[in-house]
């Protein structure tokens, strides 16, 4: 059976053929197969959400979670990957209500809870046969014949169970306290949602220095018969100023008495502001005077306006002052007398504002915090509502209450309005024009600050007061840091910095969504919060129910059709768990009250962050996946680097919580897939990347491997698709004509490895060479994929591919292949190639798997040499040391750096390589050098087209070298000194240079201290001399003579004709093995060429005749240099 031959690299269609081989052969179901009962590699998918269409970043994504389970099945071991979908949360639920024209105060209303979580659970999985495309096409294998889906019974159960172990350790709680809080979503947030990447982003606020009137019989001694007292707080959400109750200062800040003008009103005015803030305050138009006197010189209008310090005092010497309510519409529905008091507080600062701070304890943690600790307490701004129950200012919608009369109905921020709805002024600026026209601001102007927004509306959030079930992550997190000690993360700063110092900082979970979708937090709970139950099973609620039952709360069991113990998907098909269900259910405490489910749903995240356990039905089912180790801790997951603060998080949290485990060892922390200016991809600027049209033009396997040499995979990739076609040219091309090349010769021949394996010992120098190279990549390929490095991977195999295997060995050895009889040399040319792509394929595979896996079986097909069916089903290489050799790799290294010079000097001359030339010289650096050299002469000499080198061991008096400073690795070496060191450097004389060179080091002074200077420190270079050119790579340098006498013109001339008259039998379809017969027109130069060269062109072309004629007809033109001549053959 001979090898297969192509007619052109399509991989797109590649991609097809293998997929379709894949399913007809259920290749990916025996990788798993085949490994049975071999160590197992724990690898958890991050399930995506299907209710979206999948983007480039998701083939980044799933090309990462597909590299190393591919690997690690060659290496030996069994790996179940598990697909899965995400299916509740906030990303389906607005995009349903968008969809349905409603919002969330619709629902139970307008749309039953029923009539919606059946249209959620309709629109999670719409593009289900989406993302299995691109999966599929992408090359990712996963299990999607059985995914675990967050949306189903059995699912949720094991989520509750893990609640209940929570709970059970005394970690959950319910608190009211101050909270991220979406009004455009309806629900409060955790922490770790509000740092996700970009919540966090730059605005322009209108911000207010208000006015707060001092009442006077409260002032103490020393501020009396001052004049009207103002405290000045300055804030840059005026919106929460209705709901001011209290001003913060600092105990020991010290403060002062500026006595001015109000520049709106120009009345006068005395204020009170922290010392060091005066300068900030009262920039501008303020101008302060020395005497008090001078103050009545001001007239209202007046461009500049001036000030006075009048005394200074300590922030403890304020506290407890009275102030005027500044927005006086509404009291604090209890202990109103409380209100309006100062405080002290420790986060007050001098930073900016004016350090005395606006406090309102409903809008804010800290301010909630101090106005607590206030004696008396310091009430926060809750008016009741209709139905009697304490409200805030502010609605759930973000809108104003009534009780605020002309703001009454109005969103807090313009941003909630609907799209052309919001009015020109916002109402930040109406308050601060009210506050202008009343004489209570001192201050408005625009300011630029970072503020939160919602991860998934990109609206911003408000910090509201909320009842929520909270996890107490704070009595786990130094335990959450130490496991985190033991992860390798990739990369390492990830893990330290990011997520390590979250961990460190981190706050308490808050577990509750006040939305519909999702799993029902399993609480159920008396009116008055006395008695509270944590389901943690059907069946442990199934009991509870027959209680209720009993007790005559509960009309019946409404899954009496469930079947304890039955663990089909039949009978758990039988109950739903969701909201609109288990909200039916009233069960009974052991003093007999009814019991109510809290209506809030968990956090998404913890769904995520279940799915060790709850892909499995742990513990109900699959108990030994767990328990025994063979499903968890995971051995590798990866996601984007936004998980840090999502998934990432939620399963370390879990894991240690419930089995003080981790639940990954090693994780790779992909980064974000940007366009090719760095800008982040969206449809709305156009410069988004459609996967399958990517896919379906270039082919997974190039776009795979461009997306994963490009860049590591942690940094962010600048995604442009003239990369993967440069991907597809250099690498895959060159491996596509590398095995062409192969193919052609040995069905010619008939290899097929039929013959005894020749010994390596008894193969040509450039065979043991590549094997060497060979086998040291193997080596450094292997060691990438264990460290979790593709990227260096990707490119070790590139590189040898291109510089080493096609660039160099094909090239150097084609003769091998083409001319001579089948014998020993021959066939070891054959069996070192066959080798060197066999091994290609299989390190390859798991970044390129369908180009890869065609190329194993297209040479194992031939020869039989292995048994395995796909290469994914076959081992991965192991390094054969004794084939290794580091001086033959390192002697080969300098033949390529110095033909590379050569060739680079030629091509910047315009010389052709078909040109020769008389010699190059190289100074040689040590006796070491000089051997290796010399013992490539002859393959550097062939390959150049040089007659001879000649190697100089003192080149001082040849070649001048120049020498610079390298400022990138000075600078941080040297810092303030490097001016000296750079100025050592340029006074170096030759024998400096040469001693650095040669030693890799040089010993320098800098002024009474000496220091060693380093090969990278500085920068070589060589001049120049006449009629030579020179080049330099690091400790190597080349001169070139590019002087061309008549001989070597001759020569030049006979080798352009060889290669036109090989060109020429390839267009007139001649097999290389036929013989022909040239005639060529005389033309003055081409007939001295032939004559002094006509051996070797009848050799080099297999010509049995040439004949020169004055004139020949029919014949080709061929021009090139002087020569012009025409050209015909025929077969001999």
């Amino acid at each position: 059976m001979k090898f297969a031959e192509y007619k052109g690299l399509d991989l797109p269609n590649v991609a097809a053929e293998v997929l379709a081989f894949w399913k007809s052969n259920a290749i990916f179901d025996k990788s798993i197969s085949t490994r049975e009962g071999k160590e197992s590699y724990v690898f958890f998918e991050g399930p995506p959400s299907a209710n979206g269409m999948p983007g480039i970043h998701h083939v980044m994504a799933r090309t990462i979670k597909d590299i190393f389970p591919r690997y690690k099945t060659m290496k030996g071991y069994q790996v179940k990957r598990k697909a899965g979908w995400d299916t509740h949360g906030l990303p389906i639920e607005l995009g349903v209500e968008k969809e349905l024209g409603i919002t969330k105060e619709d629902i139970g209303t307008k749309i039953s809870v029923k009539e919606y979580n059946a249209a959620c659970k309709k629109a999670v999985m719409r593009y289900t046969d989406v993302w299995n495309a691109m999966t599929e096409q992408v090359g990712y294998w996963v299990d999607m014949e059985d995914p675990y889906i967050t949306y189903k019974s059995k699912y949720m159960e094991s989520v509750w169970w893990l609640l209940k172990q929570i709970y059970d350790k005394g970690l959950i709680y319910k608190g009211y306290t101050i909270q991220p809080y979406s009004p455009k979503a309806g629900t409060g947030l955790s922490s770790h949602e509000l740092n996700q990447p970009g919540t966090y982003q730059d605005v322009t606020d209108t911000t207010v220095t208000a006015q707060f009137k001092a009442v006077e019989e409260t002032l103490p001694d020393f501020l009396q018969n001052e004049g009207t007292i103002y405290f000045l707080a300055w804030t840059t959400t005026p919106w929460t100023l209705p709901s001011n109750t209290a001003l913060t200062v600092g105990s020991k800040i010290d403060y002062v008495l500026v006595e001015t003008y109000n520049q709106y009103t120009f009345e006068p005015m005395n204020a009170i502001l922290a010392k060091n803030l005066v300068g900030k305050q009262f920039s501008g138009k303020f101008f302060e005077v020395e005497e008090k006197s001078r103050l009545l010189d001001y007239v209202g209008g007046d461009k500049k306006i001036p000030f006075y310090l009048v005394k200074e005092f300590r922030g403890e010497d304020l506290i407890n002052i009275r102030y005027e309510q500044l927005i006086d519409y509404v009291l604090p529905y209890e202990n109103a007398e409380n209100a309006f008091r100062v405080i002290a507080g420790d986060f007050v600062t001098t930073e900016d504002g004016t350090g005395i701070v606006h406090t309102a304890p409903t809008f804010g943690a800290d301010d909630a915090f101090v106005a607590k600790q206030a004696v008396p307490e310091i009430p926060p701004m809750l008016v009741l509502d209709e139905n009697g129950n304490t409200v805030p200012l502010v609605d759930l919608q973000g809108k104003f209450r009534p009780e605020l009369k002309e703001f009454g109905g109005k969103y807090v921020k313009n941003e909630y309005y609907e799209d052309g709805e919001a009015p020109e002024r916002s109402i930040d600026v109406e308050i601060a024009i009210k506050l202008k026209e009343e004489n209570k601001a001192f201050k408005v102007e625009k300011y630029v600050h970072s503020y939160p927004n919602c991860w998934r509306t990109d609206k911003p959030i408000l910090y509201y007061p909320l009842d929520s079930w909270f996890i107490k992550v704070t009595d786990v997190k130094d335990r959450m840091f130490e496991l985190n000690e033991t992860i390798n993360w990739k990369p390492k700063s990830t893990g330290e910095g990011r997520f390590g110092n979250w961990l460190a900082n981190a706050n308490d979970w808050n577990l509750s969504r006040s939305r519909y979708w999702g799993i029902p937090l399993p609480i159920w709970r008396t009116e008055d919060g006395t008695e509270q139950i944590m389901i943690g099973s059907v069946a442990e609620l199934k009991a509870e129910m027959q209680k209720a039952v009993a007790a005559g709360v509960l009309e019946k069991d409404i899954f009496a059709e469930f079947v304890v113990g039955d663990m089909s998907e039949d009978n758990y098909d039988k109950i739903d768990l969701h909201k609109n269900i288990v909200d039916q259910i009233t069960l009974v405490s052991p003093s007999g009250k009814h019991m109510k489910r809290e209506a809030d749903l968990i956090d998404v995240w913890f769904d995520s962050g279940s799915m060790p356990y709850a892909q499995w039905h742990y513990p109900f089912e699959n108990k030994d996946l767990i328990d025994k180790g063979e499903s968890f801790p995971a051995d590798f997951i990866a996601e984007g680097v936004d998980q840090t603060r999502g998934w990432f998080y939620t399963l370390h949290a879990i894991g240690t919580m419930v089995f003080d485990s981790v639940a990954y060892k090693n994780v790779v922390s992909n980064g974000l897939v940007l366009d090719k200016e760095g800008k982040k991809m969206s449809k709305r600027l156009g410069n988004a990347a459609d996967p399958f049209e990517t896919m379906n033009q270039h082919g997974a396997d190039a776009t795979r491997w461009y997306m994963i040499s490009n860049a590591n995979p942690w940094d962010n990739l600048k995604f442009d698709t003239e990369g993967i076609v440069e991907v597809k040219r250099k690498f895959f091309g060159t491996l596509y004509n590398t095995y062409s090349f192969f193919a052609l010769y040995a069905n010619i021949d008939s290899f097929a490895f039929s013959e005894e394996k020749i010994p390596v010992s008894e193969r040509t120098e450039i065979d043991r060479w590549v094997l060497s190279a060979l086998n040291s990549l193997i080596q450094e390929v292997d060691e990438a994929y264990g460290d979790y490095e593709p990227t260096r991977a990707t490119r070790a195999i590139s590189n040898f591919v291109q510089e080493n295997l096609s660039n160099w060995y094909v090239r150097l050895c084609r003769r091998r292949f083409w001319k001579g009889e089948y014998e020993k040399d021959k066939i070891a040319a054959y069996q070192t190639l066959y080798t060197c792509l066999v091994t290609v394929a299989k390190l390859s595979a798991p970044v390129a798997p369908f180009f890869m896996d065609q190329l194993y079986r297209d040479l194992i097909a031939t020869t039989k040499a292995e048994p395995f069916e796909s290469v994914h089903l076959s081992d991965f290489p192991v390094a054969d040391i004794s084939l290794i050799d580091k001086g033959l790799e390192a002697k080969m290294n300098k033949a390529q750096i110095i033909s590379s010079l050569v060739l680079s000097i030629r091509q910047k001359e315009k010389i052709k390589v078909r040109q020769p030339l008389q010699k190059i010289m190289i100074p040689v650096l040590d006796e070491q050098d000089r051997i290796d050299i010399l013992a490539v002469s002859d393959l550097i000499k062939s390959e150049v087209n040089v007659k001879e080198i000649q190697l100089l061991d003192d080149a001082s008096g040849v070649l001048v070298k120049r020498i610079k400073p390298n400022f990138k690795t000075l600078g941080p070496k040297y810092g303030k000194d490097m001016k000296v060191v750079a100025a050592a450097v340029n006074s170096f004389t030759q024998e400096d240079i040469q001693k650095i060179e040669q030693e890799g080091e040089i010993s320098i002074q800098i002024e009474n201290k000496s220091g060693i200077l380093e090969l990278q420190d500085v920068e070589i270079s060589s001049q120049d001399i006449e009629g030579w050119l020179v080049a330099s790579s690091g400790k190597i340098t080349v001169a070139l003579d590019i002087t061309i006498n008549e001989d070597l013109r001759k020569e030049g001339i006979a080798r352009e004709l060889v290669n036109r008259i090989q060109n020429l039998r390839k267009e007139s379809g001649f097999e290389v093995t036929d013989k022909i017969v040239i005639n060529l027109q005389k033309d003055g130069f081409v007939e001295q060429a032939v004559a002094s060269n006509l051996a070797y062109i009848k050799t080099e072309t297999l010509t049995a005749e040439l004949n020169l004629q004055d004139s020949v007809e029919n014949g080709t033109k061929v021009a090139f240099d002087e020569v012009n001549t025409k050209l015909f053959i025929v077969k001999h």
